[in-house]
This record gives structure tokens, sequence and C-alpha cells, in this order.
């Protein structure tokens, strides 16, 4: 097994033991469908020192040319802001001191999916080249639309990176993608024909 390999399985394992990966359950996505397999990404951040490792991870299997043309991080709120933050601080710490330091960006919501990249923020990705990082990509919908805010601030998109990788995506942010750990989830139903709900199985809850 190669090191990426090992460090995938690893991660896989850590998901399902910190119960981000929540499989078997009977969960309503809030999306008008149902499904078996629920990512928590909230479990994720409940301890500083879990993201942190996993981050750390997510370092290992990135490309060392992208580690070093990175100069901000960038995520959308809540999740994918604090990983961005840890992988910028952790990518400091594996470059020599004479490097520019690494820069965080966050995106905020305006609700219903949607972002904005605030002034303070936007000047920063001026002329600079960006890291993408959210903790979960479904669609990647998210990634589109933060990816098309940091080019009309004047930045370069280098790449998208997640912890866990849905393998769901319908959208394109158009650079290269990269993910810890990847979890191709079952069927979802719709919740009027969910054959969980026929079956009298209550909702899980958390």
């Amino acid at each position: 097994m190669t090191r990426t390999a090992e460090l995938r399985h690893q991660a896989l394992r850590q998901l399902e033991q910190f119960e981000v990966l929540m499989r078997n359950g009977h969960f309503d996505y809030g999306n008008g469908f149902h499904g078996r397999v629920y990512l928590n990404a909230h479990q994720l951040f409940r301890h500083p020192s879990t993201i942190w490792r996993l981050a750390q991870d997510l370092l290992e299997i990135l490309p060392g040319d992208l580690l070093e043309k990175t100069e901000v991080v960038a995520g959308p709120v809540m999740g994918g802001a604090l990983l961005a933050h840890t992988v910028a601080g952790l990518l400091d710490g594996r470059r020599a001191l004479t490097h520019a330091p690494c820069s965080f960006a966050p995106f905020s919501s305006r609700g219903d999916h949607d972002f904005m990249l605030r002034a303070f923020y936007a000047r920063e990705m001026a002329g600079r080249r960006v890291l993408l990082a959210d903790d979960v990509r479904n669609t990647g919908k998210t990634f589109v639309r933060c990816a098309e805010l940091v080019r009309r601030a004047g930045g370069t998109v280098l790449a998208t990176v997640e912890i866990c990788d849905r393998m769901e995506a319908i959208a394109d942010a158009g650079v290269p993608n990269y993910s810890l750990a990847e979890y191709q989830a079952p069927e979802n139903f719709p919740a009027a024909e969910c054959p969980l709900c026929k079956a009298g199985e209550p909702i899980t809850s958390f």
C-alpha cells in the first residue's frame, strides 16, 4: 500500500471513529431527500486536535509544487474557513522562515449556499495564488462560487482540497481537486418516496 493510500484508508477510519461519517442511519438532509449516510462535518471541529491531525495528513498527499506556490488559503464559513485557517498555519510550519507567510481568507455566507468575499479579504487576493479548502465536497457548487469570487478579486485559484469527497460533484471549479478521503454515498431518496419512512424506521437524531 502506498503512503497516500495508507493515509486515505486511515482517514476514513478516523472519520467513522469521530462520528463524522455516519452510516446505516435514516437521515433527513433538509433538502427534500432522505438517505442512509450522513457526513456530520461539525464533529471535525468539536476537538481542535482532530482537524489538525486530518489537515496534516491532507497536506501530505498534496503535490509539493502546489504547497510551494500557495500564498493564500481560503474557505467558506464555517467548516471550510476553519480548515483553511488550520492548513495555512501548518503550511507555514513546513516552509523556510525566509518564505513569505501564508495568508488566510474566509468567504462569508449570504444564505442559501451563496457566499461573498469582504473587501478586506478581496484585497488580499489580488495578484496572489489561492488554495481553496472545504471540509466536505458534495456537488462542488460551493467551490465553483468561491473560485469565481477569487478570480473576480484578481487572484489565481491553484486547486481545491477537502477532507472528504462524497464523489457526487456535478460542478467543476476548473482546477485540480484533492481529497484526503473519498466515500461514495449510497442512493438518496425523495422524502415522499423514502423506503425507510415506509418501513417505519425513525429519523436518526444526534
